[in-house]
């Protein structure tokens, strides 16, 4: 391996526009996402969506950070053994739902009804389909944000960037800013056994404004972005070519 740098971080995001779940380790499997990440979303007003036949939707058809900034006012948490979705406020426990059972995901949107009441198309309705994940594109995809780059970003802002804005799934420390765009197409490993093949940059959006612990929009990153370097571009998509265990602290980089 060539060029190898190191998983500084591994998260998941169980419920889209919800809080990010850092894991030590997870098993990435070929071809899908990081287990449970967006498995469920919120819906804002009527989306279509069929759990029978379950398909992508757009992001604007559900509560998010995008336009919805408030949920990161909320800490939640979801029990990976019994789906309990745990939502904190002010770091109080406010409610605690079953996701798996119609009373529990009735007390999560009613919830929601009332915390959001403003910013509502319709009533918030759980989605949830086996296998299915409300990514940001069609392909099911692990992102990977690269530190470095993130960090030139914070010089080119003048501020502190923290890199959470950028909800990835995996934190790469070791890179040269922006190396990242330059393994598109390529294969990456992770460890011994896990391959990667970055397939498209992830274009930002007004979510990243967002400051993940307060819920302020304080930044213009999307604006910075274009205005310093051309582009609104930071992070790749890769699908999962061949799985296996990772680790926070595994070397990743191209073959």
């Amino acid at each position: 391996m060539q060029g190898s740098a190191t998983v500084a971080r591994i998260y998941r995001y169980p419920v889209k526009g919800l809080s990010p779940e850092p894991l030590d380790r997870t098993t990435l499997a070929p071809g899908q996402t990081v287990p449970l990440d967006r498995a469920y979303a919120i819906e804002n007003g009527a989306s279509g969506f069929d759990p029978a036949a379950p398909a992508y939707f757009p992001k604007q058809r559900f509560l998010m950070l995008m336009r919805n900034e408030r949920l990161a006012r909320l800490a939640t948490h979801l029990e990976e053994a019994t789906h309990t979705l745990t939502i904190k406020q002010d770091g109080s426990t406010v409610l605690q739902g079953d996701l798996r059972s119609a009373s529990g995901r009735t007390a999560i949107e009613q919830f929601f009804a009332r915390f959001c009441s403003d910013e509502l198309r319709g009533p918030p309705k759980i989605l949830h389909a086996s296998g299915h994940s409300f990514s940001d594109v069609a392909r099911k995809v692990v992102s990977i944000i690269n530190l470095a780059s993130v960090a030139d970003l914070a010089d080119a802002i003048g501020a502190p960037v923290d890199p959470l804005r950028f909800r990835a799934n995996l934190y790469v420390d070791g890179w040269p800013a922006w190396r990242e765009f330059e393994l598109l197409d390529q294969e990456l490993a992770i460890g011994s056994a896990v391959r990667l093949r970055p397939v498209k940059r992830i274009v930002r959006c007004a979510a990243t404004n967002v400051d993940p612990s307060t819920g302020v929009r304080d930044l213009t990153i999307p604006a910075t972005l274009m205005q310093r370097y051309g582009h609104a571009d930071c992070g790749i998509y890769a699908e999962v070519i061949a799985g296996g265990p990772i680790a926070a602290g595994d070397s990743i980089g191209p073959m």
